[in-house]
């Protein structure tokens, strides 16, 4: 029936012909709501944001994205946190009801750091699968994160590498013991008249007499004598006779003395550190491998 207005005219009050394809606009608006920084449960682009008004449908996504997401979650609990990471901090709006797993996601959007290298902790180690709500994370918590970037990893080894390389580097311009002062009032006194010969580029086994003629750190006379049936070392010096068990003794070095290469300075290890060391001057070059055989127990078959 013809409406007021003339012939093919409709009535008052009746929805005029949309002048663009029916639906355009909804479509659109529901692509914005599903962009929203963090959802809930997975409805952040529900259709009830494509019937919003006009006008706020327009500001919903503008305003979650200032917030965290938070706003345009009608009807939803949000909570506000504290993130922290690498000292750096974050306020964060999210839903009471999203995982654990769902907040590593959101961690990983603020910071870079992929959720498998997370370490999230709310009085203990955070759980994936459990909700805010149900560990009871309130307003103002702080949520701890531990955790480096592949990058962070990666710039770490770089350095450590170099470090070492550093150190090697130090220990070969360190100082040749021969050198030092607290071994050189000994050196300088010469080689001993009545010590043992030595044989340059030969290895040799223990003699049968004890090892003589040789000084200790005072600068006095001593000799070893390796009493291999009751695995000991007796240290004797004019004073007296220390007998070591082979055990006792936690190392041997030894460093050819500079210019009587065909003698070396030698440390019997007596203690847990460098002070305990026991030295003995002028030790016959063809030696020293059998005596540290001999004392760390490698024995040595001719």
């Amino acid at each position: 029936r013809a409406g007021p207005g003339g012939p093919g005219q409709l009535p008052a009050g009746r929805a005029l012909p949309v002048r663009s394809p029916p639906g355009a606009e909804e479509p659109g608006m529901e692509a914005e709501a599903q962009e929203l920084p963090l959802g809930c449960g997975g409805e952040g682009g529900s259709p009830a944001a494509g019937r919003s008004p006009e006008g706020e449908g327009r500001r919903d996504p503008l305003q979650a994205s200032v917030s965290n997401g938070g706003d345009a979650e009608s009807g939803k609990e949000l909570v506000e946190l504290k993130v922290i990471w690498n000292k750096n901090k974050y306020d964060v709006k999210f839903c009471l009801d999203s995982t654990g797993a769902e907040l590593k996601q959101k961690i990983h959007s603020l910071t870079g750091l992929p959720p498998a290298m997370q370490k999230v902790m709310f009085k203990g180690l955070l759980p994936e699968d459990k909700t805010l709500r149900e560990i009871k994370v309130t307003n103002g918590a702080k949520i701890m994160v531990v955790g480096s970037t592949i990058n962070d990893v990666l710039a770490v080894n770089t350095p450590k590498e170099a470090a070492q390389q550093e150190v090697k580097a130090e220990e070969n311009k360190k100082e040749p013991l021969c050198r030092q002062k607290q071994h050189r009032k000994v050196l300088d006194k010469g080689k001993p008249d009545d010590v043992m010969p030595s044989v340059k580029g030969v290895q040799e086994r223990l003699p049968t007499v004890p090892l003589s003629g040789m000084y200790n750190k005072s600068g006095g006379k001593v000799r070893l004598t390796f009493k291999l049936e009751q695995d000991q070392l007796w240290i004797g010096t004019k004073e007296r006779t220390e007998k070591l068990p082979m055990g006792s003794i936690k190392n041997v070095v030894s460093e050819p003395i500079e210019g009587h290469e065909d003698y070396h300075m030698m440390a019997f290890q007596l203690g847990p550190t460098e002070a305990s060391y026991y030295w003995v001057y002028w030790v016959p070059t063809q030696y020293v491998d059998a005596i540290k055989d001999t004392v760390l127990g490698k024995w040595q078959y001719f």
